[in-house]
Protein backbone atom coordinates (compact mmCIF):
# COMPACT_ATOMS: atom_id res chain seq x y z
CA UNK A 1 0.00 0.00 0.00
CA UNK A 2 2.71 2.57 1.33
CA UNK A 3 4.61 1.95 -2.51
CA UNK A 4 1.57 3.11 -3.95
CA UNK A 5 0.96 5.91 -1.58
CA UNK A 6 4.38 7.16 -1.84
CA UNK A 7 4.91 9.00 -5.06
CA UNK A 8 1.74 10.93 -4.36
CA UNK A 9 2.94 11.90 -0.87
CA UNK A 10 6.54 12.60 -1.74
CA UNK A 11 5.29 15.58 -4.47
CA UNK A 12 4.21 16.94 -1.43
CA UNK A 13 6.68 19.70 0.44
CA UNK A 14 7.84 17.62 2.97
CA UNK A 15 6.74 19.54 6.13
CA UNK A 16 2.91 19.88 4.27
CA UNK A 17 3.41 15.93 4.02
CA UNK A 18 4.16 15.91 7.79
CA UNK A 19 0.83 18.37 8.95
CA UNK A 20 -1.44 16.10 6.71
CA UNK A 21 -0.37 13.30 8.24
CA UNK A 22 -0.33 14.39 11.92
CA UNK A 23 -4.15 15.06 10.04
CA UNK A 24 -5.06 11.57 9.18
CA UNK A 25 -3.46 9.94 12.60
CA UNK A 26 -5.64 12.34 14.52
CA UNK A 27 -8.98 11.47 12.38
CA UNK A 28 -7.43 7.69 12.96
CA UNK A 29 -7.13 7.52 16.61
CA UNK A 30 -11.18 5.85 17.31
CA UNK A 31 -10.60 2.23 18.60
CA UNK A 32 -12.13 0.66 15.41
CA UNK A 33 -9.47 2.57 12.88
CA UNK A 34 -6.82 1.79 15.66
CA UNK A 35 -7.94 -1.97 15.90
CA UNK A 36 -8.04 -2.50 12.03
CA UNK A 37 -4.31 -0.93 11.58
CA UNK A 38 -3.03 -2.43 14.70
CA UNK A 39 -4.51 -5.96 12.86
CA UNK A 40 -2.37 -5.11 9.82
CA UNK A 41 1.00 -3.53 11.52
CA UNK A 42 1.11 -4.89 14.85
CA UNK A 43 3.35 -8.06 15.59
CA UNK A 44 3.43 -9.51 18.61
CA UNK A 45 6.14 -11.93 20.40
CA UNK A 46 7.31 -12.56 23.91
CA UNK A 47 10.58 -12.66 22.68
CA UNK A 48 10.58 -8.93 21.60
CA UNK A 49 10.12 -8.20 25.37
CA UNK A 50 12.74 -5.99 26.39
CA UNK A 51 13.47 -4.59 30.18
CA UNK A 52 15.18 -0.98 29.85
CA UNK A 53 16.07 1.18 32.61
CA UNK A 54 14.17 -1.05 34.56
CA UNK A 55 10.77 -0.02 32.09
CA UNK A 56 9.43 -3.12 30.27
CA UNK A 57 9.15 -2.90 26.59
CA UNK A 58 6.39 -5.36 24.31
CA UNK A 59 8.98 -4.83 21.42
CA UNK A 60 11.90 -2.71 20.77
CA UNK A 61 11.40 -0.57 18.50
CA UNK A 62 10.57 3.06 18.64
CA UNK A 63 9.58 6.57 17.09
CA UNK A 64 12.47 8.52 17.50
CA UNK A 65 11.83 12.64 18.40
CA UNK A 66 10.75 14.34 15.92
CA UNK A 67 7.70 12.80 13.91
CA UNK A 68 4.77 13.25 16.71
CA UNK A 69 6.99 16.66 18.54
CA UNK A 70 3.86 17.72 20.60
CA UNK A 71 2.24 14.62 21.87
CA UNK A 72 -0.69 14.43 19.81
CA UNK A 73 -1.20 11.30 18.41
CA UNK A 74 0.03 8.83 21.24
CA UNK A 75 -3.67 7.39 20.86
CA UNK A 76 -2.63 6.48 16.73
CA UNK A 77 0.85 5.48 17.08
CA UNK A 78 0.98 2.20 19.13
CA UNK A 79 -0.96 0.50 16.69
CA UNK A 80 1.77 0.81 13.58
CA UNK A 81 3.39 -1.77 16.11
CA UNK A 82 5.71 0.57 18.21
CA UNK A 83 6.96 -0.67 20.93
CA UNK A 84 7.65 3.14 22.65
CA UNK A 85 7.34 6.76 21.61
CA UNK A 86 9.44 9.24 21.82
CA UNK A 87 8.04 12.75 21.15
CA UNK A 88 9.69 16.12 21.11
CA UNK A 89 12.28 17.80 21.30
CA UNK A 90 10.33 20.13 23.74
CA UNK A 91 11.31 23.42 25.27
CA UNK A 92 10.17 25.60 28.09
CA UNK A 93 8.70 28.67 25.96
CA UNK A 94 6.77 27.43 22.67
CA UNK A 95 8.75 28.10 19.35
CA UNK A 96 8.02 28.25 15.19
CA UNK A 97 11.56 27.20 14.90
CA UNK A 98 13.86 28.38 11.62
CA UNK A 99 12.45 29.84 8.16
CA UNK A 100 10.99 27.45 5.49
CA UNK A 101 11.66 25.93 3.43
CA UNK A 102 13.74 23.68 5.97
CA UNK A 103 13.44 20.21 5.18
CA UNK A 104 14.50 18.45 2.20
CA UNK A 105 14.02 14.88 1.04
CA UNK A 106 17.09 13.58 -0.87
CA UNK A 107 15.93 10.03 -2.88
CA UNK A 108 18.71 8.94 -4.38
CA UNK A 109 20.35 9.00 -0.99
CA UNK A 110 17.21 8.21 1.00
CA UNK A 111 17.74 10.58 3.11
CA UNK A 112 16.73 13.68 4.76
CA UNK A 113 17.87 17.70 5.75
CA UNK A 114 16.38 19.08 7.95
CA UNK A 115 16.89 22.70 9.82
CA UNK A 116 13.77 23.21 11.95
CA UNK A 117 15.24 24.55 14.69
CA UNK A 118 13.38 22.83 17.82
CA UNK A 119 9.46 24.08 16.43
CA UNK A 120 7.11 22.68 19.10
CA UNK A 121 4.15 24.31 21.72
CA UNK A 122 6.09 24.83 24.29
CA UNK A 123 5.70 22.50 27.61
CA UNK A 124 3.09 24.15 29.11
CA UNK A 125 0.70 23.63 26.16
CA UNK A 126 2.59 19.69 26.05
CA UNK A 127 1.98 19.24 29.66
CA UNK A 128 -2.20 19.90 28.92
CA UNK A 129 -2.13 17.59 26.68
CA UNK A 130 -0.55 14.85 28.66
CA UNK A 131 -1.17 14.98 31.83
CA UNK A 132 -4.46 12.96 32.01
CA UNK A 133 -3.20 10.72 28.86
CA UNK A 134 -2.13 6.95 29.34
CA UNK A 135 0.36 5.75 26.09
CA UNK A 136 -0.05 1.88 25.66
CA UNK A 137 4.04 1.73 25.42
CA UNK A 138 6.47 3.39 26.79
CA UNK A 139 6.80 7.00 26.31
CA UNK A 140 9.78 9.26 26.25
CA UNK A 141 10.04 12.71 26.22
CA UNK A 142 12.74 14.51 24.74
CA UNK A 143 13.86 18.04 25.82
CA UNK A 144 15.72 20.49 24.71
CA UNK A 145 16.70 24.72 25.97
CA UNK A 146 14.39 26.86 23.95
CA UNK A 147 16.19 28.23 20.82
CA UNK A 148 16.56 31.61 21.72
CA UNK A 149 20.86 32.60 21.84
CA UNK A 150 19.65 35.06 24.34
CA UNK A 151 19.31 32.24 27.25
CA UNK A 152 22.67 31.56 28.34
CA UNK A 153 24.42 30.49 31.48
CA UNK A 154 22.26 30.10 34.70
CA UNK A 155 18.91 31.01 32.48
CA UNK A 156 19.88 28.13 29.74
CA UNK A 157 19.64 25.92 33.24
CA UNK A 158 16.70 27.12 34.26
CA UNK A 159 15.33 26.60 31.04
CA UNK A 160 16.15 23.05 30.63
CA UNK A 161 14.77 22.40 34.27
CA UNK A 162 11.30 24.45 33.85
CA UNK A 163 10.64 21.46 30.99
CA UNK A 164 12.23 18.69 33.41
CA UNK A 165 10.44 19.64 36.05
CA UNK A 166 7.09 20.40 34.07
CA UNK A 167 6.85 17.06 31.86
CA UNK A 168 9.03 14.43 33.95
CA UNK A 169 5.31 13.20 35.75
CA UNK A 170 4.01 12.60 31.89
CA UNK A 171 6.81 10.60 31.08
CA UNK A 172 8.45 6.92 31.26
CA UNK A 173 11.77 8.36 30.41
CA UNK A 174 13.15 11.86 29.77
CA UNK A 175 15.94 12.76 27.03
CA UNK A 176 17.94 15.49 27.60
CA UNK A 177 18.62 16.48 23.82
CA UNK A 178 22.74 18.26 24.14
CA UNK A 179 23.06 18.07 20.52
CA UNK A 180 20.39 19.32 18.12
CA UNK A 181 22.21 20.78 15.25
CA UNK A 182 19.69 23.21 14.04
CA UNK A 183 20.10 25.92 17.08
CA UNK A 184 22.64 28.57 16.62
CA UNK A 185 23.83 27.69 20.48
CA UNK A 186 24.02 23.95 18.96
CA UNK A 187 26.97 23.03 21.90
CA UNK A 188 26.05 24.77 24.44
CA UNK A 189 25.88 21.55 26.89
CA UNK A 190 28.95 19.68 25.60
CA UNK A 191 31.26 22.33 27.26
CA UNK A 192 32.37 20.11 30.14
CA UNK A 193 31.38 23.04 32.92
CA UNK A 194 27.99 23.81 31.54
CA UNK A 195 27.01 20.24 31.27
CA UNK A 196 28.12 19.68 34.60
CA UNK A 197 25.90 22.36 35.78
CA UNK A 198 22.65 21.26 33.95
CA UNK A 199 23.40 17.72 35.06
CA UNK A 200 23.88 18.47 39.05
CA UNK A 201 20.37 21.06 38.60
CA UNK A 202 18.93 18.30 36.57
CA UNK A 203 19.75 15.49 39.41
CA UNK A 204 18.31 17.94 42.04
CA UNK A 205 15.47 18.37 40.42
CA UNK A 206 14.74 14.58 39.67
CA UNK A 207 14.98 13.81 43.60
CA UNK A 208 12.37 15.77 44.19
CA UNK A 209 9.53 13.43 42.53
CA UNK A 210 8.38 10.85 44.49
CA UNK A 211 9.11 7.94 41.63
CA UNK A 212 12.89 8.36 40.10
CA UNK A 213 12.29 7.47 35.93
CA UNK A 214 15.60 7.64 33.79
CA UNK A 215 16.94 10.29 32.21
CA UNK A 216 19.07 9.26 28.82
CA UNK A 217 21.52 11.82 26.67
CA UNK A 218 21.17 11.79 23.48
CA UNK A 219 24.55 12.33 21.64
CA UNK A 220 25.72 14.19 18.39
CA UNK A 221 27.77 11.33 16.04
CA UNK A 222 30.01 14.50 14.80
CA UNK A 223 32.09 14.46 18.14
CA UNK A 224 35.65 13.01 18.47
CA UNK A 225 36.33 10.05 20.27
CA UNK A 226 38.10 12.68 23.05
CA UNK A 227 34.86 14.99 22.91
CA UNK A 228 32.92 11.72 23.39
CA UNK A 229 35.22 10.77 26.32
CA UNK A 230 34.83 14.44 28.04
CA UNK A 231 30.56 13.59 27.54
CA UNK A 232 30.70 9.95 29.28
CA UNK A 233 33.00 11.29 32.04
CA UNK A 234 30.79 13.95 33.11
CA UNK A 235 27.29 11.87 32.20
CA UNK A 236 28.36 8.87 34.13
CA UNK A 237 29.63 10.60 37.45
CA UNK A 238 25.99 12.42 36.96
CA UNK A 239 23.94 9.84 37.35
CA UNK A 240 22.50 9.35 33.37
CA UNK A 241 21.16 5.83 33.38
CA UNK A 242 21.47 5.39 29.48
CA UNK A 243 22.17 7.06 25.95
CA UNK A 244 20.38 7.54 22.52
CA UNK A 245 22.60 7.48 19.95
CA UNK A 246 22.84 9.47 17.64
CA UNK A 247 20.94 12.69 16.45
CA UNK A 248 21.65 13.68 12.92
CA UNK A 249 24.94 15.02 11.24
CA UNK A 250 26.06 18.09 9.77
CA UNK A 251 28.50 15.82 7.59
CA UNK A 252 28.62 15.83 4.02
CA UNK A 253 29.72 12.84 2.96
CA UNK A 254 28.71 10.94 -0.09
CA UNK A 255 25.64 13.80 0.13
CA UNK A 256 23.93 14.75 -3.20
CA UNK A 257 23.08 18.01 -1.60
CA UNK A 258 24.75 21.01 0.29
CA UNK A 259 21.74 22.60 2.22
CA UNK A 260 22.25 23.03 5.11
CA UNK A 261 20.64 21.42 8.42
CA UNK A 262 21.34 18.07 10.25
CA UNK A 263 21.18 14.40 7.80
CA UNK A 264 19.00 11.63 8.93
CA UNK A 265 18.64 8.46 6.92
CA UNK A 266 20.84 6.22 5.18
CA UNK A 267 23.95 8.75 5.16
CA UNK A 268 23.71 8.47 8.98
CA UNK A 269 23.82 4.64 9.52
CA UNK A 270 27.88 4.16 9.89
CA UNK A 271 28.61 7.32 11.34
CA UNK A 272 26.11 6.53 14.39
CA UNK A 273 26.74 2.69 14.28
CA UNK A 274 30.36 3.23 14.76
CA UNK A 275 29.56 5.54 17.91
CA UNK A 276 27.23 2.82 19.44
CA UNK A 277 30.37 0.76 19.18
CA UNK A 278 32.43 3.23 20.67
CA UNK A 279 30.28 3.99 24.01
CA UNK A 280 29.53 0.23 24.38
CA UNK A 281 32.85 -0.99 24.65
CA UNK A 282 34.35 2.64 26.48
CA UNK A 283 31.30 1.59 29.20
CA UNK A 284 30.92 -1.74 28.87
CA UNK A 285 27.66 -2.78 28.17
CA UNK A 286 25.30 0.53 29.08
CA UNK A 287 21.36 1.26 28.06
CA UNK A 288 21.95 2.73 24.68
CA UNK A 289 19.12 3.45 22.17
CA UNK A 290 19.78 3.33 19.18
CA UNK A 291 18.83 5.74 15.73
CA UNK A 292 20.54 6.70 12.48
CA UNK A 293 19.97 5.17 9.56
CA UNK A 294 17.69 2.20 10.10
CA UNK A 295 16.02 2.15 6.70
CA UNK A 296 15.48 -2.01 6.87
CA UNK A 297 15.32 -4.93 9.08
CA UNK A 298 19.13 -5.75 8.67
CA UNK A 299 20.26 -2.57 9.17
CA UNK A 300 18.17 -2.92 12.52
CA UNK A 301 20.36 -5.94 13.40
CA UNK A 302 23.55 -4.02 12.88
CA UNK A 303 21.84 -1.46 15.95
CA UNK A 304 21.57 -4.26 17.98
CA UNK A 305 24.88 -6.17 17.30
CA UNK A 306 26.79 -2.89 18.12
CA UNK A 307 25.25 -2.62 21.81
CA UNK A 308 21.95 -1.06 21.34
CA UNK A 309 19.20 -2.60 23.40
CA UNK A 310 16.48 -0.46 21.72
CA UNK A 311 16.10 1.07 18.71
CA UNK A 312 14.22 4.03 17.03
CA UNK A 313 13.02 5.02 13.30
CA UNK A 314 12.01 7.78 11.49
CA UNK A 315 13.37 8.60 7.89
CA UNK A 316 13.34 4.94 7.49
CA UNK A 317 9.03 5.10 8.27
CA UNK A 318 9.10 8.17 5.87
CA UNK A 319 10.82 5.94 2.77
CA UNK A 320 9.41 2.63 3.37
CA UNK A 321 6.17 3.05 5.11
CA UNK A 322 5.02 2.03 8.79
CA UNK A 323 5.13 -1.69 7.41
CA UNK A 324 9.13 -1.38 8.05
CA UNK A 325 8.64 -2.03 12.46
CA UNK A 326 6.09 -5.07 11.67
CA UNK A 327 9.43 -6.20 9.77
CA UNK A 328 11.89 -5.41 12.00
CA UNK A 329 10.33 -7.04 15.29
CA UNK A 330 10.20 -10.34 12.93
CA UNK A 331 14.18 -9.81 11.94
CA UNK A 332 14.41 -9.26 15.54
CA UNK A 333 13.30 -12.62 16.70
CA UNK A 334 14.33 -14.73 13.93
CA UNK A 335 17.62 -12.72 13.17
CA UNK A 336 18.51 -15.70 10.38
CA UNK A 337 15.48 -15.31 7.97
CA UNK A 338 15.07 -13.38 5.32
CA UNK A 339 12.15 -10.99 6.58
Amino acid sequence: MYRLLRPLVFRLDPEIAHHYIIKAGKYLSGKPFNQLIGWNYDFRDKRLETEFCGIKFPNPVGLAAGFDKNGELLDFLPSLGFGHIEIGSITAEPNNGNEKPRIFRLPKDESIINRIGLNNDGADAVYERLKNKKCKVPLGINIAKTNNPEITGDAAVRDYCYTFQKLYGCADYITLNISCPNTEDERAFQNKSALKYLLSEIGINRRKFEKTKPVLVKLSPDMTYKETDNILDITENYGIDGYVISNTTKSRENLNSNENGGVSGRCLKEKSTQMIKYVNRRLKNPNIIGVGGIMTPNDAIEKKEAGSKLIQVYTGLIYNGPGVVKRINKKWVRPDSNQ
